[in-house]
């Protein structure tokens, strides 16, 4: 009896220990686990940071270097302020060549400007149709604006030149404008967007309270697609105003160059007898980053309401 009555005692015995150790190993486990998302987080912190200095240090220099003169810009660090001549630089940029770079900066903002606004219009449009209306060859038009993708950009060059050579179309506005309307890209975006934005039901009953196709597409199609809109048009113009082979084959004149075709110009000139072209491409490149910041703030709007409409629905 007594060895019958000692076995549960050492199994009751040995149990807490079993325990303590198991609570110790939870607690090690939970401790191991706390170190490794610290270290994790420094990590992850670590590489925003240097991701931000890699991003932020170009526009830093820029700035730093569009306040100097000729001797501190060759002569002193490049990531700190000297002497500040930052308005006498925009002076002088403004009035070199009898304010040549003005006249680049408005064309700039003509070509990026029309050609987005009329991209965003036929993307807009193209892409609703797509998305929201049942036609025969629907399948087959997408198709070919996927396969359109993998056309570069640079291979339509030639034939585009002999087009507008013969349309009477070389050497004019009309050749920055007419291309920048059209972009397949633009045009998949707005479909897909449109599919979830622009609900069937209501377009039915638009249809039922007798509007028109037309109406519904500008009435309220176009609203619900604001926040696509924004994006294509923001995307388009950025890639307008930085564009340079483009305007390189397609324009003679100097009076009609874009921005940076025209600094590009004075950059292969290096020097001249009475301004240094050097600093003025570095206050001319950071110039002529002001429109894009405007307008990213100014389209920022759009993005919030997308968003917001997307959480209310």
């Amino acid at each position: 009896m007594s060895d019958t009555t000692l076995v549960p005692e050492a199994a009751t015995a040995a149990q807490p220990v079993r325990t303590r150790g198991r609570r110790r190993r939870g607690a090690d486990d939970s401790s191991s686990i706390a170190e490794a998302r610290g270290s994790s987080r420094w990590v992850v912190l670590g590489v925003l940071v240097a991701l931000t200095l890699y991003a932020v240090g170009p526009l830093w220099w820029l700035l730093v270097a569009a306040t100097k003169n000729q001797r501190d810009l060759y002569t002193t660090n490049g990531l700190w302020f000297s002497s500040f001549n930052l308005w006498e630089n925009v002076s002088t940029l403004f009035t070199y060549q009898d304010g040549i770079f003005g006249r680049w900066l408005w064309n700039t903002v003509v070509y990026a400007g029309l050609g987005s606004l009329g991209l965003t219009l036929v993307a807009l449009a193209a892409g609703y149709g797509i998305a929201k209306y049942r036609y025969r060859g629907r399948g087959l038009t997408m198709g070919l604006i996927i396969a359109s993708f993998l056309i570069p950009g640079s291979l339509m060059i030639v034939p585009s030149f002999v087009l507008f050579v013969q349309l009477g179309l070389y050497d004019t506005i009309w050749a920055m404008i007419l291309p920048g309307m059209f972009g397949s890209f633009s045009v998949y975006l707005a479909k897909v967007y449109a599919e979830g934005a622009v609900p069937t039901e209501l377009m039915e009953a638009a249809r039922i309270d007798g509007a028109g196709e037309y109406r519904i597409f500008f009435s309220m199609g176009l609203r619900l697609l604001s926040t696509a809109g924004a994006t294509i048009f923001l995307l388009h113009f950025v890639a307008s105003w930085n564009t340079f082979m483009w305007p390189l084959v397609f324009l003679k004149g100097v009076e009609k160059w874009p921005v940076m075709l025209g600094m590009y110009s004075w950059l292969q000139r290096g020097t001249d007898s009475t301004v240094d072209l050097t600093s003025l491409v570095l206050t001319g490149s950071l110039v002529s980053t002001i429109p894009m910041v405007v307008l990213m703030i100014a389209l920022q709007r759009y993005w919030r309401s997308g968003v917001t409409l997307g959480s209310l629905k």
